[in-house]
């Protein structure tokens, strides 16, 4: 993914999960591409942006707060997350902010 994502006009809720990565990389390639486009197919998704120097750094787009819960709540995404825990992060944060202010060009 190399596009910065095209969100409304605020406000609006970004998930930011920031990851670094174990030395495991059995199925997380095909596991990340099928996490985003599964989160693209979810109700209230507005886009993604994602990069990886050392540290990860994906940013999830949502309209609601419910949106995200469910988003969080969806049994594949579950899964995902219980082998990164396992797996594939070492260290990983999560933090949900409301965007109230956005520009751009």
């Amino acid at each position: 993914m190399s596009e910065i994502a095209n969100t409304p006009k605020p406000p609006y809720y970004a998930v930011i999960f920031t990851s670094v990565r174990t030395e495991e990389d059995k199925g997380y390639g095909e596991m990340a591409e099928r996490m985003a486009r599964l989160a693209a197919t979810q109700p209230g998704y507005l886009g993604m942006e994602t990069a990886r120097d050392g540290v990860g750094i994906t940013v999830s787009y949502w309209d609601s707060l419910e949106a995200i819960a469910a988003w969080k709540a969806n049994a594949e995404h579950q899964n995902a997350q219980k082998r990164g825990r396992a797996e594939w992060y070492s260290s990983f944060a999560v933090r949900v902010s409301k965007v109230e202010r956005a520009y751009g060009m």
